[in-house]
């Protein structure tokens, strides 16, 4: 049950689309400003709540449990339990994920597209998470990641240098970018953005940036001065790369579902099932988990099972990771029947909602016909609403020019127009489809793979397709068709005149033996949908909700079966004059003549019920990045994914279900441009739902893009990479008007080693004293009290030669009172003079206690340390 406090936190949660962050503090929720979103103390556990709206209209909602390395067990615990009240308090719809600090999901990290910062300490330290417009900074952030990235504190020191990674020196008024020699742009992207986020959020827009490439810091003398300032001199040699193979995603293929529940006190895993899993596998009345190959581990709650089984999901499924030996960074996500998440529905062969199922109609077709959906809809309306041009997979309203071309002999040969729309199954055919968008020219080539070509005719098809396309320069989108897979835009452009011939050749020269009664099946209701396949010719391949074309040598028959509609009795006879002019005879099931059975072989059994119509589950779209770098194929999925996610330099796999596209960026390696096509077989092939092979694979290069691939983002910009947003667009814009000629820094903030001698690994040792510790920013739970103590503070190097034996924590008033900046002792800020008072002295000369001090405005801090002589 919850408390007063903790229903009063409750009642200001909104449940409008957006992110809601908490953190625990005395084992409170405490709301974090959005300011400060993105910034996570080691030392602490966060709640995240994240509220989004897909097509539909459907809220999802994820709540993301987050665990500092440094946290405590009490604000662990603290935090679960406030995780469960706060799901019970939306009503159990939400999906529950439990992230390690360092390991968090894609999911988790797509919130933040600036990047998340760790930080040390936690806010019991007392320390605020963003003191926006404080510029008393000191710390270096290391910073990793190409699509998500991380940014850690690490000590202020050459010695945290490598030359893989990207480093970021934040002095309050001005951030240093170090790029490390071996780092690449995309990774220098995301830092330089990193550091923007920074400057806007913490400082008011008001800080400089500057750039240093590592190897040529000489190209950057006035930065390096402010390093070297800072860091001292720069070692010859830094260490060598490391490696970011976590970062890195495979698309793992194992997947098992097992029933898990206690049995006398001991936890009972018992496996279910293994891939392809089915929907029926799971009973409202248990509780599952699925382990996707110990990478991720996710809970299903039936609404049928006990309260008790419901609220010990999360424990049975760390019970389960510590019983398998994994790590305890595996991600873990716990969500109820009925509010499962799109990855979990996407382990599913097929999934199902509550009242998918409705009405009679037509199910899935006999020889495994591509399912044609049979949605009327405005083709005008697909230029102005992409989305819609996406859903329907209509790039247009079909009415462009088309070349065919078939393979003979490797070679291209040209297709007779007055055949166009005849594929033979023994054949391979290209198809040059022309239309206009926005005054300019649009492409389309289809490759039409038969089912019984040569593998030589197969590869051939492929070549001379890179041919057609080198031709009008990389601009045609490249769809591959499978017989039997063709895409609804295929279907569109032959008007009713698509007719499929099992096997076979369209080849002039080539006399096709004769075959006797040939059946082919009809589908389609209008000329945008239709198309005639060949079935074998026997009584079994009927079915009672489709029309049937029976050709033999003496008559055509039009079987018109129950279940059939007009529009499909329409279409059927428009298709059947592409295969025969003579007479057709209509024939109605039920009342069929003795030669129409005999022209099938006798009677049989067929498909004869009217079952109800399947409609396709809507599966959210998903975008990968795809690698095979390391010699496997990889994947990385971008969560919540827009148009700036395409990233030029690599191939981009966007899943839709119904289509594969592969985006190919201009910036993108030969090799795995190359690559690209066997890299979505592969996608396919180790898909944990067992997707079809077949599945209808669209080739695109960046710039080229058709609204059935643009209508899948939101808000698509065709001039966003038309320039002003790479890293050398930015680092220009950075060098004219942020050169450090013009950025104004409080040298005190960088004159950190006045009077000190560098030693190896660039940190100081003041003259006759011992080598100071590079600074670590914030100390959690030391009974520190809550005034400043950033690493430039005083107190901060005061603390630190104390703990270093030297003793000498505080000055005497005569050596800080009334004295030019030039007079202070070596190492001390002249702008914090106070702090190395001892706080006798400092109530004495200030007539306050520091804690009080520290709660006026800046304006009377100043005015008491003008009149004591401190300013």
């Amino acid at each position: 049950m919850m408390n007063d406090d903790n229903q009063d936190a409750f009642r200001n949660v909104s449940r409008k689309p957006g992110l809601q962050i908490w953190t625990i503090n005395d084992m409170k929720m405490v709301p974090v400003p959005a300011r400060a979103y993105g910034n996570f103390f080691e030392g602490d556990c966060y709640i995240i709540l994240n509220i989004s709206q897909s097509r539909g209209s459907v809220l999802s909602i994820d709540i993301h449990n987050w665990i500092g390395n440094s946290s405590s067990q009490d604000e662990q615990g603290a935090a679960a339990i406030y995780v469960t009240q706060l799901d019970e308090h939306l009503g159990g719809s939400p999906v529950q994920h439990r992230e390690v600090h360092g390991y968090e999901s894609p999911k988790f990290k797509s919130y933040f597209k600036s990047g998340l910062i760790y930080k040390k300490g936690g806010v019991a330290s007392g320390f605020n998470h963003v003191d926006t417009n404080a510029y008393n900074v000191l710390r270096l952030l290391h910073v990793k990641g190409r699509k998500h990235v991380t940014a850690s504190e690490v000590e202020v020191s050459w010695n945290s240098f490598n030359n893989g990674d990207i480093f970021l020196l934040d002095l309050g008024k001005a951030i240093v970018q170090w790029n490390g020699p071996k780092s690449n742009r995309r990774e220098k992207l995301k830092a330089v953005l990193l550091a923007q986020d920074i400057r806007d959020r913490e400082r008011g827009g008001r800080a400089q940036i500057g750039i240093v490439e590592g190897g040529h810091e000489t190209d950057s003398p006035e930065l390096m001065k402010l390093m070297t300032a800072t860091l001292g001199q720069k070692p010859n040699h830094l260490r060598d790369a490391i490696p970011d193979d976590k970062h890195d995603q495979m698309q793992n293929n194992h997947v098992r579902l097992y029933h898990v529940y206690e049995n006398g006190g001991n936890l009972v895993v018992q496996e279910v099932a293994t891939q392809p899993l089915t929907q029926d596998l799971l009973h409202s009345s248990d509780c599952y988990i699925l382990d996707h190959k110990g990478s991720n581990v996710m809970v299903w709650k039936g609404k049928g099972a006990s309260t008790e089984e419901r609220r010990g999901a999360l424990n049975r499924a760390m019970g389960y990771i510590k019983a398998k030996n994994y790590p305890s960074s595996t991600q873990v996500e716990v969500m109820n029947e009925g509010a499962e998440s799109a990855m979990f529905k996407h382990l599913f062969k097929s999934w199902t909602e509550k009242g998918q199922t409705k009405g009679l109609g037509k199910t899935y077709n006999v020889g495994k016909i591509a399912k044609v959906d049979q949605v009327k809809f405005d083709v005008k309306e697909l230029h102005a609403h992409p989305d819609l041009a996406a859903q329907q997979r209509m790039v247009d309203d079909a009415s462009g020019d088309i070349q065919v071309w078939r393979i003979e002999n490797l070679e291209l040969a040209e297709v007779n127009p007055s055949t166009y729309g005849q594929f033979y199954g023994g054949d391979c055919y290209l198809v040059l489809y022309t239309y206009q968008r926005s005054n300019r020219l649009q492409y389309i080539l289809y490759m039409w793979q038969g089912r019984h070509a040569t593998r030589d005719e197969i590869t051939a098809c492929a070549y001379q397709a890179v041919n057609i396309d080198n031709k009008y320069n990389g601009a045609p989108v490249q769809v591959r068709v499978v017989m039997g897979k063709e895409p609804r835009h295929f279907l569109a452009i032959f008007k009713s005149k698509l007719v499929i011939f099992e096997g076979g050749t369209g080849r002039p020269s080539v006399v096709n033996p004769e075959r006797g009664p040939r059946l082919f099946q009809v589908k389609g209701t209008t000329e945008m949908n239709t198309k005639a396949t060949e079935v074998t010719a026997r009584a079994s391949s009927l079915n009672t909700n489709d029309v049937f074309l029976l050709k033999t040598d003496q008559i055509c028959y039009l079987w018109y079966g129950k279940g059939c509609s007009g529009d499909e009795r329409v279409m059927a006879r428009a298709v059947s004059d592409v295969l025969t002019r003579q007479d057709k005879q209509v024939v109605m099931e039920g009342q069929e003549p003795a030669d129409f059975w005999v022209s099938l072989g006798g009677k049989a059994p067929y498909a004869s019920d009217k079952r109800l119509q399947r409609e396709e589950p809507f599966h959210s779209p998903r975008l990968f990045e795809c690698s095979n770098q390391t010699g496997q194929f990889r994947m990385t999925e971008v969560y919540d994914f827009a148009q700036r996610d395409l990233d030029e330099e690599d191939v981009m796999l966007l899943d839709t279900w119904e289509e594969l596209f592969l985006w190919v960026g201009n910036l993108a390696n030969e090799h795995e441009t190359k690559e690209a096509w066997n890299s979505a077989q592969e996608y396919l092939r180790t898909h944990p739902a067992g997707r079809d092979p077949d599945t209808p694979v669209i080739f695109i290069k960046q710039g080229h893009e058709p609204l059935t691939f643009t209508g899948w983002f939101n808000a698509w910009d065709p001039h966003e990479w038309s320039g002003g947003n790479s890293f050398e667009d930015i680092r220009k814009k950075m060098n004219d008007a942020a050169s450090f000629s013009q950025i104004s820094v409080d040298l005190s903030n960088t004159e950190l080693s006045k009077g000190r001698t560098e030693v190896d690994g660039g940190g100081y040792r003041a003259p006759g004293g011992p080598m100071t510790s590079p600074p670590v920013y914030r100390s959690h739970r030391v009974g520190m009290s809550p005034r400043s103590s950033t690493p430039t503070s005083p107190l901060f190097h005061r603390a630190l030669s104390s703990s270093s034996g030297s003793g000498g924590m505080n000055l005497a008033p005569e050596l800080l009172v009334n004295k030019d900046a030039s007079e202070l002792p070596q190492g001390v800020d002249p702008s914090q003079r106070e702090e190395y008072l001892s706080d006798e002295d400092f109530q004495r000369l200030l007539g306050t206690t520091r804690l009080d001090f520290q709660r006026l405005p800046k304006w009377r801090q100043n005015d008491l340390k003008k009149k004591a002589g401190l300013f």
